[in-house]
């Protein structure tokens, strides 16, 4: 039966709790203690190091020497669904406007790379850094000969490191992706000619953060950015195709409850009320142990999870901290050990890169519908 479970949170900052550098406040729980450190930014620099890279900005408006993915790059707009240049859009509270369609960017993270390459807009891509992990068989045909395929960074680049690449443009999958410990401050780089533009499912400000994050979230982030590129009928068929795949599944019916369990060992991280893992494990019909918390990820005691006793443990599968690593550590654990999840081996998994909020999450969805229909649980 699915039940509602109040539980004590383990205190964290604002945000999340504290995680090795280079994880931002805005992180869902990307890094623990057994993951390798990602390290300091790939170069820092000051204002006045910077002026002469901002010189050969101010010059550069040809587009990059990349090939597109297999398909080719996406044509541009015509008539009533082409954008109308300039644009101006309010970003997570930031006024950012663009003159014309970029034409070099730079990603950070998998959800900010990928949704570039579901566009067809790969070959826009300079350089793509801080990547979550592999990429799914469809988009890594479609990053052959682009920058996506060769990234820059595994870490969030420094500035000097960004504008070497003459961007017009960064594309952050957080807010603190675009900070002075990250690619640059937001006015700092739109000073020296750059736009940036964070996914507003990552917004922190509770004026723009979605409480909670909806499909129809992830889905305007999409048509949003081909507004942005002037590819808004490929953004439509994108939205329209993932729109019909997401309504061909059918949620479990089995009232049962899960925990999604991002990384942690001591104390484990996991999906709360808002974000990216509530919205999938409401759309395969799984409760959520911790969604009473007002968050998107959250810290949880291990006591309120064994008090919880979820029927299914969502385990996110990443290279640092893989599902089997965490299968280990929850039978290794007596407490953990006599969960009734654990005893029955009632896991099911999914990448770290599709649990943001971006292209991955539909088939997140179905993959996870899937293994949920595979597990056999009485009564």
């Amino acid at each position: 039966m699915r039940r509602a479970h109040r539980h004590p949170v383990i205190p964290a900052s604002a945000d999340v709790p504290p995680t090795p550098p280079r994880v931002a406040a805005d992180a869902p729980a990307r890094g623990t203690a057994t993951r390798p450190r990602r390290g300091a930014r790939v170069a820092t620099a000051s204002l006045a190091g910077l002026a002469g890279v901002a010189l050969v900005l101010g010059a550069c408006t040809s587009t990059p020497e990349v090939d597109g993915p297999g398909s080719g790059p996406t044509a541009p707009g015509s008539g009533a669904d082409a954008t109308a240049y300039p644009l101006t859009l309010d970003n997570c509270g930031t006024e950012v406007t663009f003159d014309a369609a970029p034409q070099r960017v730079v990603t950070v993270k998998s959800s900010t790379a990928e949704t570039m390459l579901a566009l067809g807009l790969g070959d826009r891509v300079v350089g793509a850094a801080f990547l979550d992990g592999p990429l799914p068989d469809d988009l890594a045909a479609a990053a052959q000969g682009t920058a996506v395929a060769e990234p820059l960074s595994d870490q969030v680049p420094g500035t000097e490191a960004v504008l070497a690449l003459e961007p017009d443009l960064v594309y952050a999958g957080w807010e603190s992706n675009v900070s002075a410990d990250g690619a640059g401050e937001r006015d700092t780089l739109h000073s020296l000619g750059v736009n940036t533009y964070v996914a507003p499912a990552a917004c922190k400000d509770p004026a723009y953060m979605p409480d909670p994050l909806t499909f129809d979230d992830v889905f305007a982030e999409i048509a949003e950015v081909g507004q942005v590129f002037d590819v808004a009928d490929a953004a439509a068929a994108l939205v329209a195709d993932q729109r019909a795949t997401l309504e061909s599944v059918t949620p479990d019916d089995r009232g049962l409850d899960a925990l999604w369990y991002s990384s942690g060992t001591d104390i484990p991280y996991v999906g709360a009320g808002i974000g990216a893992p509530a919205m999938i494990m409401d759309a395969v019909g799984l409760g959520n142990v911790a969604g009473d918390v007002d968050d998107t990820w959250t810290a949880l005691g291990w006591e309120s999870v064994v008090e919880a006793d979820p029927d299914v443990i969502v385990l996110v599968d990443a290279a640092w901290n893989t599902a089997d690593g965490k299968i280990e550590a929850l039978e290794a654990n007596p407490a953990t050990a006599a969960l009734t999840a654990v005893q029955e081996g009632r896991y099911v998994t999914v990448p770290f890169p599709a649990t943001e909020a971006g292209v991955r999450n539909v088939d997140a969805v179905v993959d996870l519908a899937a293994q949920l229909d595979a597990l056999e649980i009485d009564g």
